[in-house]
């Protein structure tokens, strides 16, 4: 006798399926008028860049280290970036290199749903991603808890309404992997105008002078492009979070110059706890 109950596992394929959000009320407004308003406000804040102006579409962004904290602390910071990209023109796909903060038991991996926020949905870029599972993983459910893509995805959206992203977790992060994924996303965006962007904060709960210090002798690094330099500064004890995903935009875009944009922590955005900040830097590729 043939059974009454569905297999919803068996039904699946037939379901647009797709990456729900997961911070959205915690890190960033759940409702779309209010997101809006709190990006708008990024640009316009005292730590932020200004308002976005006509666009050149020159191009000539290649990648980009942006941080990944809640929009209050480093949404203004955010934005700089997000602000030259809109100036500079839009790609065809952004690749989102973020870090695993959740122990997914994998090295890396993919998302090949579409990123939900309240801006509704972030198409994933297909080609990228099919060229790039031979090789790396498509797990989405190892980015259902994962802020560090996520929080990219609604400034985006702001400044690109029909974008299309490659989301992309890094969980081991030694040099030998970042700069192994740094070489497949090349090869992978092949013939394709792509902006590549690391998610990273910078310095974690150390007091305010000292995250200055560290901060800025590990962006030295960054923007000299030296993935060498980046780990001598982790191993001597700086605690930024996203160093492989950093290491591997530089991989995939060398050669190319790099220039910070804003550095800020959580003090100058809270005005609370200057004995134990989170630093966040904002810089560019081209």
């Amino acid at each position: 006798m043939k059974s009454e109950h569905t297999n919803f596992f068996l039904l699946k394929p037939y379901f647009h399926s797709m990456r729900y959000p997961a911070v959205a009320g915690k890190f960033y407004p759940a409702d779309k008028s209010a997101l809006k308003e709190s990006i708008s406000g990024c640009f316009r804040h005292e730590l932020g860049p200004g308002e976005i102006g006509s666009s050149d579409d020159k191009r000539t962004i290649k990648g980009a280290l942006v941080p990944h904290a809640g929009y209050s602390c480093s949404g203004m910071n955010a934005a700089h970036v997000y602000r030259k990209i809109a100036e500079d023109g839009l790609p065809d796909a952004y690749v989102i290199i973020g870090p695993d903060h959740y122990g997914i038991p994998f090295d890396s991996a993919l998302c090949d749903e579409p990123y939900l926020t309240p801006f509704g949905e972030c198409d994933v870029d297909l080609r990228i991603i099919d060229r790039l599972s031979e090789d790396i993983p498509v797990v989405a459910e190892a980015h259902r808890f994962e802020h560090s893509i996520e929080v990219e995805v609604p400034f985006i959206q702001y400044i690109d309404p029909n974008a299309k992203i490659v989301p992309l977790i890094m969980s081991d992060q030694s040099i030998e992997s970042a700069k192994r994924i740094g070489r497949l996303v090349r090869e992978a965006c092949k013939g394709m105008d792509v902006i590549v962007i690391a998610s990273s904060d910078m310095s974690h709960y150390v007091p305010k002078p000292i995250a200055s210090v560290n901060d800025h002798a590990l962006i030295d690094r960054i923007c000299s492009m030296d993935i060498n330099g980046i780990y001598d500064v982790i191993r001597s004890g700086v605690t930024a979070c996203g160093y492989g995903p950093i290491s591997a935009m530089i991989e995939v875009i060398s050669p190319a110059n790099g220039k910070l944009l804003c550095y800020s922590d959580s003090y100058d955005a809270l005005n609370y706890q200057k004995e134990s900040v989170v630093g966040y830097a904002s810089a560019i590729f081209y």
